[in-house]
């Protein structure tokens, strides 16, 4: 029996300190204590443990071999365990032990044997039934028994040769009959070349390897039929001798032959096999002509997919074969003489298989272990139990272990249980094996989870506070919370199995340190748990309806707390992911917005937005509902149809997704084209069919427009054409009435009727009239097709009866009800008697007369109207404007008025006022004379205007005009002004002004940062009137601004600034140098503070500035600036354009130029001589080029005193070389040498020319430089020396 087993671990956790466990602390013990189940322990892989011992397990078992002649024997047998398993065999139930054979040998650590060859007993003695054994302290493991059968190679015996002879059309059939083998071959027919017969719907091989021919042919002469067996686990093949085969033939036809079985013979046949294993029937017919085979299941549904035909369906093979391929099958073979058929009935068994397989578990002592192993098989199998490969039967009986039905239970395990079982299942097929140990052991307790941990959930969720822990026994777990919450009445707290302590639908109550203890040790650890509030979505999807083409919009707002990290928000539709699509533009996410474009059918659904953060997740839905206006109704069907109405009925379109809330039934006269479709009946969406009442003489078309809640369908396609038979009118026109303007006229109309009341044909007016007083009960009438109809010479406002009657072919309408009217009005005699005037104050009078009598109205009074006109102030009595009219009103009253209050009247003013009556006609005379009056003097109007004017800090200065309307004679002014606080209520100060004349006042010591409101009123004898109102601040001293900001250009610098809104301006000025080019400073124009902008010019591009902002010769701001762009860069020239050198060409050119100057002069003295002598005495001065125009000229000037020159008077160019224009100056012959010549030359003229004149501005002179093409022109009166020498000489 295996030893007891108690293995020590390390431990882990913290030991408890003890002033811990003294803690006040609501605490409660939650513990696991082990149950009377079974209750198996894994060990955990973070669990500490040095050396695990472990029981016997075969991880290789043997299989069944066969061995022929002399070949090797290997039966293979491995195991694990620790300590490491030792071997040993059993044959046929015996101990077998292979070192006592001399021609085995095992292997080294493992059960496996094998033949060496070094033995020379039979191999025959090894033929038996094995099973290998595997052995340790913890018990035994068997392998599943094998079997190893030996047999001799198969050999052939000799045989003699075969010959057939048959007839051409009839069956054959070549045997085999391959020695026998307990491995089947495989059998392979082929001619002497080694070549296959070829195999086809005659000529078939059977399962028994026979060669089996439907008819023979001509063809099938040959006397190589060669059977080869190869027999694959001896690796042997075996040629048969060649079976000669000779077919005849006769001249005769060959003659049909019916189909008939040639294997299996008979007309029935039973198979056995075994669930699992593979199935072959076959169905080998003979006849002529070949016979075609077909398959069938004649108790069921032959399954296409678990058979497989072969050899021209004479084979049908069963892979796998389950019980539910077991029946009845039957072959059909078929020619053109008959049919034949065979049954084969299908016997399915099975050896036997596991359905439960019992488990290897550890346990810890006092557990119950229930093992369950379950096996099926046909017939079903007997189950027994063994321990250490020991049949249980043959143990001592245990009252703690039972074993039923297949099921071993043993109660209350301890030490000495430790075993290997083994479960075994058997009937007449087979046996089948299993091993399981139970593994009792005892573990010290080890808390595995980490200590310190940190547990975050939201509100709602469930936490699990992990407080892992292993041993065996099971250790007894102790939760424990600061906060003094008592677990034990909470239902949301549980005790996982691990020790973990579970916590649903967290609340911020539940937040604090846990701790996690066993129980009779000091390990623990503690664990905090923080709640965060949970994602809460605040404003939804809702559910959109929206019409095709639209865009929506749906909105996820959601809350979410701080300490979470920031939500991902994913849209969903109908549970699929959305993406955004840019190319299509039809989802676009926007922060927590989800735009859906260019709704269509296939974008219906229902959109789920789901807030995701690390913790948790809110979601909440919407829906996306197509609507549109619903399609128009169809089917439009009149029936019952009578003379004043019909019934019409429809069947309502499409609504799209939004219910028909109304059916609107309209018509249209077929006969007249003046009118269009009207509506004639609303009725409910839930009906699709409405009575509808009908005048007489109409011809109706129908039609129906559906409404939902998105607008109107189109309208439906009218009806048939119904129209109703003419009656005598129902109605009589309308509003009667007399209309008469013109005296002595009566004009009587009405409203005319609609043409679709008027009942039938040949419709009109019968009109009657007679007077209300002098006519008597005669009526007179006239006819008239429409209104008005006018009566003559009926005296002016007379009263008559009026009545007019409707009248069509089929009669007259009913008799209609007769009204008063009146002939035409004239204007009103006379006028209001008896006028009075009552003054009630300044503003308001009561104006008084006498009623007028009716019979001098001549028409319906209407009224008085009361005329007013005012003709100026009281003040202006002595000029004559006094009584121009200035403005005037009319009054209108009701008829039966004899008096009227008028208010709204100037103050102090001159009235004249008349009254007259009026009615339709117009107005009778005025109330002769009118009656004047004067109204008292009131309350002036308020000031015209008001100015403020602060010229100090505590000063203001107020400015008015007087009262537009003094309203009488003004005595003086009233200010009151007071502080504007929050409160408002600060005291209000009084000026008494009693100069009517003043038009200004100054208020000092005012507070200057407060602002005031100011009321001044004018003031009469009637008292104060109407103020103006003004609010304003003392201005404070003027300060330069602050808080420049500057935008600096290329060539200019903006500047910017806020104006003080209650300083005064000042002026200050910008100073600015440029740090580049070093130069000085300069400054801008002086600026003003008011202003809030203004632009520096004039910069350099690229340059660094230095900005200087002064007031009053003091600086209050500097700061740097760089101009953008490119600066100015020196550009390093030759010396001929530096400063040095064309000052030294310019003083070279001086001195020639006086040279030649002296030189006329001396010409000019010495005599006058001709142009032409010089060019005879000196021929070669022709030839040279003349570049300088002033010689050129000089050699062309002639005078009337000309003289030829003589040679005692030689000329100064002759002596000397300075007169050259070229060759003197090549040296020098560049642009900036040319033009400083030339200039000098003009100065110096300019000079000796005019000493007197003064020299002009270097600005008015015209530019002579090569770059001014217009100054390079030559003047030919004056160019060069010629007029300075004439001016000389």
């Amino acid at each position: 029996m295996p030893r007891t087993q108690r293995q020590q671990v390390g431990s882990r956790g913290r030991r408890t300190p003890l002033p811990l466990l003294l803690l006040p602390l609501f605490s409660l013990l939650l513990s696991h204590t082990p149950q009377l189940s079974q209750a198996a322990i894994h060990i955990p892989p973070n669990y500490q443990i040095n050396e695990f011992k472990k029981p016997p397990v075969i991880t290789t078992q043997p299989e069944s071999i066969t061995v022929f002649g002399a070949e090797d024997i290997l039966l293979t047998c491995e195991a694990s365990g620790n300590p490491r398993p030792e071997f040993r065999w059993k044959k046929d139930g015996m101990e077998f032990i292979p070192a006592n054979y001399p021609g085995l040998s095992m292997s080294l650590g493992s059960g496996t044997f094998m033949t060496t060859g070094a033995g020379s007993e039979p191999m025959s003695q090894y033929q038996g039934k094995y099973s290998c054994y595997a052995d340790n302290e913890l018990g035994t493991a068997v392998s599943n028994e094998v079997q190893l059968i030996t047999e001799n190679t198969p050999a052939l015996q000799k045989e003699k040769k075969v010959k057939k002879k048959v007839e051409e059309g009839e069956s054959v059939v070549l045997k085999c009959n391959p020695p026998f083998s307990t491995v089947p071959p495989v059998i392979h027919w082929m001619d002497k070349r080694l070549r296959h017969i070829e195999l086809n719907d005659r000529v078939t091989q059977g399962r028994d390897g026979n060669l089996y021919f439907s008819h023979v042919t001509a063809d099938d002469n040959r006397n190589d039929y060669t059977c080869n067996a190869q027999y694959l686990s001896a690796r042997t093949i075996l040629s048969k001798e060649p079976i000669s085969l000779t077919v005849t033939t006769s001249n005769s036809v060959v003659r049909n032959r019916r189909p008939q079985m040639m294997r299996p013979s008979g007309a029935h046949s039973t198979y056995h096999t075994l669930r699992g294993q593979s199935l072959e029937l076959e169905c080998i017919v003979q006849g002529l002509p070949t016979p075609t085979v077909q398959w069938m299941r004649k108790d069921g549904q032959l399954s296409e997919s678990r058979t497989f035909r072969d050899l021209s369906d004479r084979l049908l093979r069963f892979s796998n074969i389950s019980e539910s391929d077991g029946g009845e099958y039957q072959c059909s073979a078929n020619n053109s003489q008959g049919t034949v058929t065979h049954t084969y009935t299908v016997s399915v068994e099975a050896a036997p298989y596991w359905t439960k397989e019992p488990v290897s578990q550890l346990y810890a002592p006092g557990e119950t272990v229930r093992l369950d192993c379950q096996a099926d098989g046909i017939p079903s199998p007997a189950v027994t139990w063994s321990m250490n490969g020991n049949p249980i039967t043959g143990i001592d009986l245990d009252p703690r272990r039972t074993v039923r039905d297949g099921t071993l239970i043993l109660r209350d395990v301890v030490f000495t249980d430790t075993a290997v079982y083994q479960c075994q299942a058997h009937n007449k097929h087979g046996t089948i094996l299993v091993n399981t140990y139970i593994f009792v052991i005892e573990l010290p307790p080890q808390i595995l989870s980490a200590d310190g941990q940190t547990y975050t959930v939201t509100e709602g969720q469930k936490a699990v506070l992990h407080c892992q822990t292993f041993g065996s026994p099971r250790p007894k777990v102790t939760w424990e919370v600061d906060n003094g919450a008592s677990l034990l009445a909470d239902p949301r707290v549980n005790l996982l199995t691990n020790g973990s302590l579970q916590i649903t639908n967290v609340s911020h109550d539940d937040e604090g340190l846990y701790t996690c203890s066993i129980s009779n040790t000091n390990m623990s650890i503690n664990t905090e748990l923080e709640v965060l509030n949970r994602t809460v979505i605040l404003s939804s999807p809702g559910d959109l309806r929206v019409r095709p083409g639209k865009t929506v919009i749906f909105t996820c707002l959601a809350q979410v707390d701080s300490k979470l990290t920031p939500p991902h928000i994913q849209w969903r539709r109908s549970g699929q992911k959305l993406m955004q699509s840019y190319a299509e533009d039809k989802y676009t996410f926007e922060g927590p917005d989800l735009i859906v474009a260019n709704v269509q059918t296939e974008d219906e659904g229902v959109y789920t937005c789901e807030v995701i953060t690390n913790l948790d997740m809110a979601e909440a839905s919407g829906s996306i509902t197509l609507v549109d206006r619903p399609d128009p109704p169809t089917q439009l069907q009149v029936s019952d149809p009578k003379d004043r109405g019909v019934t019409l009925s429809w069947t309502a379109g499409d609504d799209h997704n939004s219910p028909v809330i109304e059916f609107r039934v309209e018509f249209k006269d077929h006969v007249s084209n003046e009118w269009s479709w009207e509506e004639l009946k609303s009725v409910s969406g839930t009906k699709e069919s409405v009575n509808l009442a009908l005048q007489p003489y109409v011809s109706y078309r129908f039609r129906v427009i559906s409404i939902n809640d998105i607008g109107k369908s189109d309208p439906s396609t009218p009806s048939d054409l119904h129209s109703t038979p003419p009656q005598a009118p129902d109605n009589n026109p309308e509003d009667v009435r007399s209309e008469s303007i013109d005296p002595d006229t009566l004009v009587i109309t009405w409203e005319e009727m609609d043409r679709r009341v008027f009942n039938g044909p040949e419709f009109h007016y019968k009109v009657f009239w007679r007077r209300v007083v002098g006519d008597g009960p005669t009526w007179h009438s006239n006819v008239t097709t429409e209104p008005p109809y006018i009566v003559t010479e009926v005296g002016n406002f007379s009263a008559f009866e009026i009545k007019v009657q409707a009248v069509n072919q089929k009669g007259e309408g009913p008799e209609p009800d007769p009204v008063i009217g009146y002939s035409g009005e004239n204007v009103p005699l006379e006028a209001p008697m008896d006028v009075g005037v009552v003054l009630l104050n300044s503003t308001a009078i009561r104006v008084t007369w006498a009623a007028v009598d009716r019979d001098t109205v001549r028409g319906h009074l209407l009224g008085y109207k009361i005329h007013l006109k005012r003709f100026g102030s009281r003040g202006h009595h002595r000029g004559r404007r006094a009584r121009e009219p200035e403005s005037s009103m009319v009054v209108e009253t009701g008829a039966n008025e004899e008096k009227r209050v008028l208010g709204g009247l100037r103050p102090y003013s001159h009235y004249a006022l008349t009254v007259t009556v009026f009615n339709s006609k117009g107005e009778g005379p005025r109330s002769d004379p009118p009656l004047s009056f004067s109204t008292d003097e009131g309350a002036p109007g308020p000031p015209m205007s008001l100015h403020l004017e602060s010229p100090a800090e505590t000063e203001m200065t107020l400015h008015w005009t007087p009262p537009a309307q003094p309203n009488g004679v003004l005595k003086g002014y009233l200010l009151q002004y007071q502080q504007i606080v929050e409160s408002d209520d600060s005291p209000v100060q009084v000026e008494t002004i009693d100069d009517h004349t003043l038009t200004k006042l100054t208020l000092k010591q005012l507070d200057p940062k407060s602002r005031y409101r100011f009321y001044l009123r004018g003031r009469t004898s009637a008292g104060d009137g109407e103020p103006i109102t003004r609010e304003g601040a003392t201005t404070l001293d003027g300060a330069p601004p602050s808080n420049i900001s500057l935008s600096v250009g290329e060539k200019s610098v903006n500047l910017s600034w806020v104006p003080g809104q209650r300083h005064r301006s000042v002026g200050f000025q910008v100073q600015y140098l440029n740090k580049n080019s070093g130069g000085k400073w300069k400054q801008s124009e002086k600026l003003n503070s008011s202003q809030p902008f203004y632009q520096l010019k004039g910069l350099t591009p690229g340059s660094q500035y230095r900005l200087r902002f002064t007031f009053s010769n003091n600086t209050f701001w500097e700061t740097e600036i760089r101009t953008e762009g490119a600066g100015v860069v020196d550009v390093q020239t030759g010396f001929a354009t530096q400063g040095w050198f064309i000052g030294l060409v310019s003083v070279i050119v001086l001195l020639l130029l006086v040279l030649l100057i002296l030189c006329f002069i001396k010409r000019s003295k010495g005599g006058k001589y001709s142009v032409k002598d010089k060019e005879e005495g000196q021929v070669d001065s022709e030839a040279r080029p003349m570049k300088d125009e002033t010689f050129g000229e000089y050699r062309l000037w002639k005078s009337d005193n000309e003289e030829k020159r003589t040679a005692s008077q030689p000329s100064l160019c002759d002596e000397s070389k300075l007169c050259t224009s070229e060759d003197n100056l090549d040296g020098y012959n560049n642009g900036s040498s040319a033009v400083t010549e030339v200039n000098m030359e003009d100065s110096l003229v300019s000079q000796y020319s005019r000493p007197s004149e003064p020299t002009p501005d270097p600005g008015t002179l015209q530019d002579s430089s090569p770059l001014n093409p217009t100054a390079t022109t030559p003047t030919p009166t004056n160019n060069g020396l010629p007029n300075s020498a004439a001016i000389l000489d």
